[in-house]
């Protein structure tokens, strides 16, 4: 890197202007490293002029990890009649130590101590980068100089411009940290509403995620130290690995429950439970450790679990996990920003306005995506609350809902609605002879009958050990006959081995206002499916049903019951 940047020594003075527009003193500096960070302004005033060296056309001054300090020098010169305010902004704010030297009128040199090492108020503007007013007089030239030092990324980020040009672009980027901060805000306040609506710890996890991402992000730019701690320089700094240490651990939870982990991809989040065991002592210790090597171990720690959290959901997905295709999406936009921001924190790409927020605005898009991925897992959640585990069918549960639903549903429009109720013939012979094993696996291969069969806008569900209840809208008797004439055939043909299977089926319709309830009309299916069962089974027996010898109605329904 040191043979690239080596230049030469000069470097040409940034002619301004009033009016001068945001402007990167890229090409415009002088750059000295200080391996043992002992020079001083005066050892830095009489350096020769082969120790500085300069940067490329097109290169960002971004060092990496490093002990060393480094010196800046930046010219400016006013050709024009009338003085000209300026300000250098140094546009990242995560700088343990830096100091600003400017010419001063006694022939003397002015020095500001700042950096986040220091109070906040030792900077001479109340913002969030450091920024620091200069004013050249007319026809001059002055030279100012910085000394930048610490334990974190080195990236040297200077540009100048006018006052009048500063202010706008100053509030620009107010209004878009206060929408994006304003969107967690909004992600996490809606989802905790629905934790509170569904008491799924996926929630949980999401808003603790979310939480300590927006804080983490509130250290990275600046925003924490200036607002939440701005006199206590050692949180401000120790802080950041914190959260990024909760926001891992809590994005390690997530992860694993949105994917269901355990259940679709076991053996990765297996290692996923243990590399979050050892994120918890690193956390708990961070903010009593050294800061370079602590951020060093959660950077390769965020980029070993992103990676390995991508394996996961596409395991995940191939599985048949539907929020983890949300999951996957979201996270393959930020496993790209967080590619970008690490090769940029490792001085392996330029540090500039969008790897240095590549890392937020995935995170944004991240969050968004995974907050439909929580949507998606509510709906998961619903399905396999009214779904029969064994069958794939609709369970009682949701027929019950249904039924009801579908009747006054039919009786509002007028259209006809039939109901089969069927019942396995024989079927506790088949479980006493052959285990409950066999008997599942007959229940299955009938459910995965009836589901072959019917289509959208008809229900299928497992109404209760052996009893299937199927609801047909918008269909009349003959056409509900058809159906279930059709499906005693297919079940007397199932090929089970040595289990020989039979169904009866008792079918209702409503009809012209026929009956007054949805409790009637499965009240008439029932005693019509007890018909079938008297008739001698394997057949179909239609509502209203008389042939009933020596029984009443209400004695027939107590009967099946």
């Amino acid at each position: 890197m040191l043979v690239c940047l080596s230049q030469g020594a000069w470097a040409a003075p940034l002619v301004v202007e009033q009016g001068l527009a945001p402007q990167s003193l890229n090409s415009h500096l002088r750059i000295l490293r200080d391996e043992s960070g002992s020079l001083g302004i005066q050892d830095i005033l009489s350096a020769e002029s082969h120790a500085w060296m300069r940067l490329a056309e097109g290169d960002e001054a971004n060092f990496g990890f490093t002990s060393a300090a480094y010196w800046v020098a930046v010219s400016l010169r006013n050709p024009t009649s009338e003085p000209v305010e300026l300000v250098i902004r140094q546009d990242y704010p995560l700088i343990d130590l830096l100091d600003f030297w400017q010419p001063g009128g006694d022939g003397g040199w002015q020095h500001i101590a700042t950096g986040d090492l220091r109070p906040f108020h030792s900077r001479p503007l109340n913002l969030r980068d450091f920024v620091f007013p200069v004013t050249l007089a007319p026809h001059s030239a002055q030279t100012f100089y910085l000394r930048y030092q610490t334990s974190g990324s080195m990236n040297v980020g200077l540009s100048a411009s006018s006052k009048t040009s500063f202010l706008p672009k100053l509030a620009y980027e107010q209004v878009l940290l206060g929408v994006y901060y304003g969107g967690f805000l909004v992600l996490v306040i809606y989802n905790l509403f629905l934790f509170l609506a569904v008491r799924d710890k996926a929630y949980a996890y999401y808003m603790g995620y979310a939480v300590c991402y927006g804080l983490y992000f509130g250290v990275h730019n600046g925003v924490s130290f200036q607002y939440l701690w701005p006199g206590n320089p050692w949180l401000a700094n120790q802080s950041l690995v914190f959260l990024l240490g909760l926001t891992l651990i809590f994005g390690t939870q997530f992860v694993r429950t949105i994917c269901s982990g355990e259940r679709f991809a076991p053996r990765t989040d297996h290692v996923a439970r243990w590399l979050m065991y050892l994120l918890i002592p690193l956390t708990a210790i961070s903010p009593f450790v050294s800061y370079g090597p602590m951020v060093l171990s959660l950077a390769v720690l965020t980029l070993v679990l992103t990676i390995l959290f991508m394996v996961m959901g596409i395991i995940s997905v191939l599985r048949g996990s539907i929020p983890s295709r949300y999951f996957l999406v979201g996270w393959s936009a930020l496993l790209v920003c967080v590619v970008i921001y690490m090769l940029k924190t490792f001085g392996l790409v330029p540090h500039n306005g969008f790897t240095h927020n590549a890392f937020q605005v995935g995170a944004l898009i991240e969050m968004v995506l995974l907050s439909l991925a929580l949507g998606a897992r509510v709906g998961e959640i619903q399905r396999h609350g009214y779904t029969d585990q064994l069958t794939g069918l609709f369970n009682r549960r949701y027929f019950d809902e249904q039924l009801p639903r579908e009747f006054d549903l039919a009786a509002r429009n007028g259209t006809p609605l039939s109901l089969l109720i069927l019942d396995l013939d024989h079927f506790k012979e088949v479980n006493d002879r052959l285990g409950h094993a066999r008997g599942d696996a007959a229940l299955c291969a009938v459910g995965q009958l009836v589901k072959r069969q019917v289509r959208k806008p008809v229900l299928a569900c497992r109404y209760g050990g052996e009893e299937f209840a199927i609801l047909l809208p918008r269909t009349g008797h003959k056409e509900a006959l058809v159906v279930a004439e059709r499906l005693v055939r297919l079940v007397a043909k199932q090929e089970l081995d040595d289990i020989s299977l039979t169904v009866s089926i008792g079918l209702a319709t409503s009809e012209q206002e026929n009956y007054a309830s949805s409790v009637q009309l499965f009240e008439e299916a029932d005693i019509a499916l007890y018909g079938a069962k008297q008739a001698g089974r394997n057949r179909v027996a239609c509502a209203p049903y008389q042939d009933i010898p020596g029984e009443t109605k209400s004695e027939a329904i107590g009967t099946l019951q």
